[in-house]
């Protein structure tokens, strides 16, 4: 049963501990509370979405838990990003005791369930790309027979999070795991060769990539190259798309979006540049979403009249797609009428 004091989904959890982690980065653990305890559990990997106000503006952000089901806790890791407006706040000024209010945990960045026996993960995480990758580890290695095997780069030795939980994952399981970390001040930027060089032993494995944009096409570029097949390699990106100048340019063609939302159906007039997420909100609907970066899914709906165009997808497969789902929050109009159903 959902708290009374939750809304649209966001339920208020309190801010149990504060951890800093490194002079830019820091831990909030939250303290779910026994009626919410259902809705929070949660796989390694997954992010939750917090919706804040800060400076008297309403925003959602999403944050990938850095730790596992395996520990009892909750506890997401939260680095300074330059002109970050809640990261920023977050970093300055949230204190134990402090609450906020959290979305339900998502995402498809987990552990896949074929693993098991000597099958190993091997995961590559680029500065504050570490914070999910943590999370699969710990879990991982709750396997006594899985091996896991983690490249963490990093420009500094001063911006490494998790330094010690690190060192501590491999004192306590030996030779089950292997933590290599890269700093570009040594070495320069990751290379080619030394992605190669890192997956090379590695048997019949998963990978998971998650860091900043050059360094995931990077990891992305020499592992398929290296010939490891899409369907066991993960990626996770945690940057907003934005329009292209052309897909502005194609969504101008749109006069309508024709929306049915609960057995309702409006006509709402569309205005250039607005996905269709935002073309319902301007229509007066409570629309679904959570995310808002088109990573969850909540926000998806089906066109069944005309065509649109996402521009990020980390959340629908390629089946569900060629049905015409699609995640509004991510897709501009492509077509004169776009008539979209919620399901």
């Amino acid at each position: 049963m959902a708290s009374e004091t939750e809304v649209d989904g966001f339920a208020p959890l309190r801010i149990a501990r504060v951890v800093r982690e490194t002079a830019d980065a820091v831990s909030l653990v939250l303290d779910v509370p026994e009626h919410c305890a259902r809705r929070f559990r949660y796989q390694a990997g997954q992010f939750l979405t917090l919706r804040v106000t800060v400076g008297g503006r309403d925003l959602r952000r999403c944050y990938s838990m850095s730790s596992a089901p395996v520990e009892d806790e909750l506890r997401i890791t939260v680095k300074r990003d330059p002109g970050g407006v809640v990261s920023n706040w977050i970093n300055d000024t949230v204190v134990e005791g402090d609450e906020v209010h959290v979305g339900p945990p998502e995402g498809r960045f987990v552990l896949r369930g074929d693993l098991s026996g000597a099958t190993e993960v091997v995961a590559f995480a680029g500065g504050s790309g570490i914070t999910p990758i943590m999370s699969l580890a710990r879990a991982a290695v709750d396997d006594p027979d899985r091996r896991v095997r983690v490249f963490y780069a990093n420009r500094s030795r001063e911006s490494v999070i998790f330094a010690r939980p690190l060192d501590r994952l491999v004192a306590e399981h030996g030779e089950r795991v292997l933590v290599h970390k890269h700093f570009d001040e040594d070495d320069g930027v990751v290379t080619p060769a030394a992605i190669e060089a890192f997956i090379e032993p590695a048997g019949d494995a998963h990978y998971y990539v998650c860091g900043p944009g050059p360094f995931m096409e990077a990891v992305e570029e020499s592992l398929l190259a290296a010939g490891v097949k899409e369907s066991r390699l993960h990626l996770e990106r945690f940057t907003v798309a934005v329009p292209e100048p052309n897909a502005m340019d194609e969504s101008s063609v749109t006069e309508d979006v024709v929306i049915e939302l609960d057995r309702k159906k409006v006509v709402a007039s569309y205005r250039r540049g607005d996905t269709l997420l935002q073309t319902a909100r301007s229509a007066g609907l409570r629309a679904p979403a959570s995310c808002e970066t088109g990573s969850c899914g909540t926000c998806m709906a089906r066109i069944v009249e005309g065509s649109a165009r996402m521009l990020n997808n980390d959340a629908l497969d390629d089946d569900e797609v060629d049905e015409g789902w699609v995640l509004t929050c991510q897709s501009l109009p492509t077509s004169r009428r776009v008539r979209m159903t919620y399901e």
